[in-house]
């Protein structure tokens, strides 16, 4: 059987595990140019939520019955597309599922050489390559800039910080809970980080950025942006990541834009799926920094398919530190492709 989580009803401000029902249905065999999979890992990321509140850029808007949109490390069990065979391992968008059969040309087959599977939709996969483009292209960091990441602990803002760390920046991170952000200095090498839900958060960031930020990776939206906004150096860089603080939310005001005109400063927003081609460019570079021991990871592992909503909830509230995964099955041995 293929269980598959579909929605209930299209979710409204206050997402709910109530929103979602895990159904039990016949596997599909493949037809000709398909490929019916075993998934293993299925990646939980805050773009799901965007979709959810159907934003666009990501396909249909959602619908009761549909299934939630999600990437996924996954075997091929049986291939009727002549680029796979059996046993291979793929990464696709197959949604929330743990047997899907999908067209061959949605799938990319997978090197296991380079690291864990795992990694391949964390560090190495879509969070780690927008943290390299967002940071290095947009950021832009230089020796002795100060730069402000949101969302320090997760796939994305973690990597983004020790990429501006390489370049000799100091680096300041902000999330959530105290011991969250002692992980994200003692993991990760930031100089500082910062928990938002601190009453006196908007005083701490001035004190620990008393000349003002040289470039601001946003990963949130919300309050953070507009403390951040408020202590732009002159010709300061953002780069505009994602606004997880907002999504679903439209009462959220955004950050006054004076502080833009006054300090001459850059917004650039961006979206991974425009550099996928330069995919094999970061990983090569990304794997190296892994093996020097220069870049650094964290995965929160979620076991079983049953969890998924409540993973999905965990993430959006903070509560996951690096990559959230949900492992739907056991990682099989691989070959090099």
């Amino acid at each position: 059987m293929n269980q598959r989580w579909r929605l209930v009803r299209v979710p409204g401000p206050a997402l709910a595990a109530t929103d979602f029902e895990l159904v039990d249905e016949a596997v599909r065999p493949a037809g000709d140019g398909e490929v019916r999979l075993r998934s293993i890992y299925l990646s939980l990321d805050p773009y799901q939520r965007h979709w959810l509140g159907g934003a666009p850029g990501y396909g249909a808007p959602p619908r009761p019955g549909d299934t939630p949109i999600g990437r996924a490390i996954s075997e091929v069990l049986e291939s009727r597309d002549p680029r796979f065979a059996a046993g291979d391992v793929v990464l696709g968008e197959t949604g929330w599922q743990s047997q899907p059969t999908v067209a061959g040309e949605r799938l990319t087959r997978l090197d296991p050489t380079q690291g864990p599977l795992s990694t391949y939709v964390g560090v190495l996969g879509s969070p780690g390559l927008t943290a390299w483009v967002g940071m290095l292209d947009l950021c832009k960091p230089r020796v002795g800039d100060v730069v402000l990441v949101s969302a320090a602990g997760g796939a994305v803002g973690s990597v983004a910080g020790q990429l501006a760390a390489m370049q000799g920046a100091r680096v300041i991170g902000v999330a959530g809970a105290p011991d969250k952000c002692a992980r994200i200095v003692r993991d990760f090498g930031f100089a500082a980080c910062l928990s938002h839900r601190a009453p006196d958060f908007v005083a701490q960031l001035a004190h620990t950025c008393p000349d003002g930020i040289d470039a601001y990776f946003d990963n949130t939206g919300g309050a953070v942006t507009a403390a951040a906004w408020e202590r732009l150096r002159h010709g300061a860089r953002i780069a505009l990541c994602g606004l997880v603080a907002e999504y679903g939310r439209p009462d959220v005001p955004g950050p006054p834009l004076r502080h833009l005109l006054a300090h001459r400063a850059s917004v650039t927003a961006f979206s991974v799926r425009e550099h996928l081609a330069r995919m094999n460019e970061y990983r090569q570079q990304a794997s190296a920094w892994i093996r020097e021991g220069r870049l650094r990871y964290a995965e929160h592992v979620v076991q079983g398919i049953e969890q998924t909503p409540a993973a999905f909830l965990a993430l959006l509230s903070g509560a996951t530190f690096g990559k959230c995964l949900v492992q739907i099955g056991a990682a099989p041995r691989v070959r090099a492709p």
